[in-house]
């Protein structure tokens, strides 16, 4: 049985900055205590990271549209374990939740999760079903311990493991981790021909190795670098109080012009930004929400809205 969590405000964050560089881009854990009246539905943004979300209490729901997730068809699972996605997802939460939820690099997935990150695309399965017994264990010893840092020591010992059993395993290419590398410094900002060029491939070879490893194409994976690029102005801006002007981000970001930024929003998002904006506001946590720039280790980290933990939980 889940202990109860830690005494904290109405939402409550705590950030491992550091702990496995390479591997995981982020490591938050997460406390909330009666939100609102009760359950909402919160929309999962797409991001260039995959999820690992391992629940203390209620399990994780989610589905493809807000019926989905709130109704008999949802998927649930204690310890979620999500691939790389280009569409929104919805994610039923309830007033009291807690958890940690990592954001692990996709050429990282092979050691984590024990399969390239082509075999989690677009779907979310239970954590133990893909990497084994030891995700249960330690679910139960994370339960069982109320500390934060003890808490990340052992989720951090558990990824330590992890890559250390896959050492026996067959590694993603090398020229792939490289596009990846490549792509990620850029942040949506690589021309793919250049790219292909860079890692001495056709761009059609280029797409069908980068697909095979990661379960998307190198163009729509900087699709979602771009995303989370403008997901990072836009957040910093409201944090700061400032106005949010759509054209600047979109050219900050590497978007054409705001009509290239609009219909990226439409269709990863699945609605327009301003909309989503007026969603967040009100529910906007300004220090989890913002994100450092990406570095040549991995993509930026991801935002954690006040609304609740997982934004970007189902592929």
């Amino acid at each position: 049985m889940a202990r109860p969590v830690d005494e904290v405000p109405a939402w409550g964050f705590r950030r491992a900055d550091g702990l496995m560089p390479g591997v995981v881009a982020s490591v938050v854990g997460y406390a909330a205590q009666g939100i609102g009246t009760g359950p909402s539905i919160h929309r999962g943004l797409p991001s260039p990271h995959l999820t690992f979300v391992v629940t203390f209490d209620e399990p994780v729901v989610t589905g493809w549209s807000v019926e989905e997730a709130s109704g008999p068809s949802a998927t649930r699972v204690d310890v979620v374990a999500a691939g790389l996605h280009t569409q929104p997802a919805y994610v039923w939460q309830p007033p009291t939740q807690s958890g940690i939820q990592m954001a692990v690099h996709p050429t990282a997935a092979r050691a984590v999760f024990g399969v390239p990150a082509a075999a989690l695309s677009h779907r979310t399965f239970e954590g133990s079903d893909v990497a084994g017994p030891a995700v249960s264990h330690l679910r139960d010893r994370l339960i069982e311990t109320r500390d934060w840092p003890e808490r990340f020591a052992l989720v951090r010992g558990f990824l330590r493991d992890q890559v250390e059993r896959a050492d026996d395993r067959p590694p993603a290419r090398a020229d792939v981790e490289e596009a990846w590398r490549w792509l990620v410094r850029r942040r949506g900002t690589g021309r793919i021909s250049d790219l292909a060029d860079h890692v001495l491939l056709s761009p059609r070879q280029l797409h069908a190795v980068f697909t095979a490893e990661l379960g998307v194409g190198p163009k729509r994976f900087n699709r979602l670098l771009r995303l989370q690029r403008a997901k990072q102005v836009i957040g910093g801006r409201v944090a700061q109080g400032t106005a949010v002007g759509l054209a600047d981000v979109a050219a900050r970001c590497g978007y054409a012009d705001q009509a290239h930024l609009t219909r990226d929003f439409a269709s990863l998002v699945g609605t327009s930004p301003a909309r989503w904006l007026a969603e967040e506001l009100g529910t906007l946590s300004a220090k989890a929400y913002r994100e450092p720039h990406a570095t040549e280790t991995g993509p930026p980290k991801p935002s954690i809205p006040r609304g609740g933990p997982h934004g970007r939980v189902v592929p």
